[in-house]
Parts: structure tokens; C-alpha cells; sequence
């Protein structure tokens, strides 16, 4: 793969990166947000209406941030306060959202756009091989390279990314420490939900310009399964983002060749993306992994202890 169509995959699946590093860091806490598909297409419409209205770039990206925010928060209070299922009212809100997209959206079908413009770093756009494929992209790419470290920085290596996983792992434990599990919950939600909805944003934005009816449709679903896939893990989850941007361009060049499944060929990495899923997480397989490989260790995990269970004071 040459280093144009690597930088092509880098760029394509940068909004996914955001989206699975804002629902991982919300899974942490313990909280499953179910409504990403819808409230990905939610702030990707906002994000361009915001954009084609005041002409700035940056409003639309921060807009379908907020939604999405606003969205999980929904998800997080029916959970906290009300004691309602997560899933049910994750999945009712992606219902909710997608329709509210094409409804609202109407008056911005097909029409262009601002976009984010590219800006290459230079010196290190020039070192052989790697310059061209990572440092001459854009903004949002490279916000994604530094928020893919620092989300694994923060998780692993601070005193609030344990507080974080303590929330999310043992609820009860944690609030014996003096954390208030709730409001961690509440925040990393809030903050889960609005990388998500730059996600979202950046895709009107970036990657597939403009807006339409169904424009970023089940790339929420594929977003909740990289979480799986990544085993709750940033650098995991990114690499998961990677592969199913090759996976999306593998399909993409061979359409030509194989016109009689042009059809078919678009939604292959769907599948294929939840097949590794089941394989990775069988027992027999994880076994064997983890038996006969750091790299096995790597690639195996379980979800948080607490994810989805409502917690409350005793």
C-alpha cells in the first residue's frame, strides 16, 4: 500500500477515532451510550448547517459536539436518576435522532460547504515515507494523533483515569474511596458524547462533504463495535478505526473490478468487521492467545466490571 492511499485511510477514518475514543472513555465509566448511530447523524447535519450558515468551520465542529453531549447526557440522567435501561433509552434516542436529522436537515441536502482545509507541518511533511502519510493531513488528524496518547495517558497513567476505571469497574469500592461515582459518570459521559459528535461533525466536514438523508448511517453501530473490538483500550480501538478504513478502501477499488457486486461490495467491511469481533472474544480463541502470546494479551479483554448497571448510594 503506497503511502497516498495510506494517507487516504489515515484521513477517511479519523471521525471513527473520535467517535470510539469518546464512547471508550464513557464505557469506562461505566455507562453504555447505545445512541451513537443516531447522534452521529444528528451533529453531522448540525455541523454542517452551523458551518454553511456562519461559514466557519470551527462553530459546526463544536455544535455537533454539543448535540451528541447532550445526547449522552440524556442517556446518562434516564440511567443515574431515573433508573431506566441504558440500552432502551440508547436505542430510542438513535431512533429519535436519525429522524430528527432528516427532518431538520432538509434545507441542506446537497449543498456545498465550507470543509476543514489541509495544513501540512513542515519539515517533518518531508521525512521519507512517513512524512507524506501523517503530517500532510489536517487539524483534525492530528488532534486524533494526540488525543488517541492522551486518552491512553490519561486512563492508564493518572490518578483520575483510576478514578475513572474504579467507577466503571467497582461502583461500590469506589464510592467507599470518597469518588463520587455519579458525577464521574455525568462528566465522562458529557465528554464521551462530544468527541462523538465531532466525529460526526468532522464527516460533513472532512470526510464525506456535505450533508443527505442517511449520510453517516450504521457508522454508530460500527463506532460501538471498534469499542468491543479496541477491548476498551484507546490505542486498540484506534488501530480497530485503521483496519476498518482499509477495509472500506479495499472495497472501494475493487468496485471497478468487480462491477456485477457493486452493491455488495460497500457494506463488506460491516460483516467483516463484526466477524474478527466474535472471533477475538471467543473463549477458545482467547485462550489460545492469551496463552501463547504477549500479543494475545494485547488484543483480549473484558468489558468494565459495572458497565451498564445503574449505581446507587447507600
Amino acid at each position: 500500500m503506497n503511502p497516498e492511499t495510506l494517507a487516504i485511510v489515515i484521513s477517511y477514518a479519523t471521525p471513527l477515532v473520535f467517535a470510539v475514543l469518546g464512547e471508550t472513555i464513557t464505557e469506562k465509566s461505566g455507562v453504555v451510550n447505545l445512541s451513537l448511530d443516531g447522534s452521529m447523524l444528528l451533529s453531522a447535519m448540525t455541523g454542517f448547517a452551523v458551518s454553511f450558515t456562519t461559514g466557519n468551520v470551527v462553530l459546526g465542529l463544536i455544535a455537533g459536539g454539543l448535540v451528541s453531549s447532550n445526547l449522552a447526557l440524556i442517556v446518562a440522567f434516564s440511567s443515574i436518576r431515573l433508573r431506566l435501561n441504558q440500552i432502551a433509552v440508547g436505542i430510542v434516542l438513535t431512533l429519535l435522532s436519525t429522524k430528527l436529522a432528516a427532518f431538520l436537515g432538509q434545507d441542506f441536502v446537497r449543498k456545498p460547504g465550507p470543509s476543514v482545509q489541509d495544513l501540512h507541518i513542515p519539515v517533518l511533511k518531508d521525512i521519507p515515507g512517513v512524512g507524506p502519510v501523517l503530517f500532510q493531513q489536517n487539524l483534525l488528524v492530528y488532534f486524533s494523533y494526540i488525543l488517541i496518547g492522551l486518552s491512553f495517558w490519561f486512563i492508564f497513567h493518572t490518578r483520575q483515569g483510576l478514578n475513572l476505571q474504579a467507577a466503571g469497574e467497582r461502583s461500590e469500592a469506589a464510592y467507599a474511596r470518597g469518588i463520587d461515582v455519579n458525577k464521574l459518570r455525568y462528566f465522562y459521559t458529557a465528554l464521551g458524547g462530544f468527541l462523538v459528535g465531532l466525529g460526526g461533525a468532522a464527516f460533513s466536514l472532512d470526510v464525506k462533504l456535505g450533508w443527505s438523508d442517511g449520510h453517516i448511517i450504521n457508522f454508530g453501530w460500527i463506532a460501538l463495535a471498534i469499542v468491543i473490538f479496541g477491548g476498551w483500550h484507546p490505542i486498540r480501538a484506534a488501530l480497530g478505526c485503521y483496519l476498518f478504513g482499509v477495509l472500506q478502501l479495499v472495497a472501494l477499488k475493487l468496485q471497478p473490478v468487480l462491477p456485477q457486486l457493486s452493491q455488495v461490495l460497500p457494506i463488506i467491511p460491516f460483516p467483516l468487521m463484526i466477524m474478527t469481533l466474535l472471533f477475538i472474544n471467543h473463549k477458545k480463541i482467547q485462550y489460545l492467545l492469551l496463552k501463547n502470546s504477549m500479543f494475545g494479551r494485547f488484543i483480549t479483554a473484558r468489558p468494565p466490571s459495572a458497565l451498564g448497571e445503574s449505581f446507587q448510594r447507600l
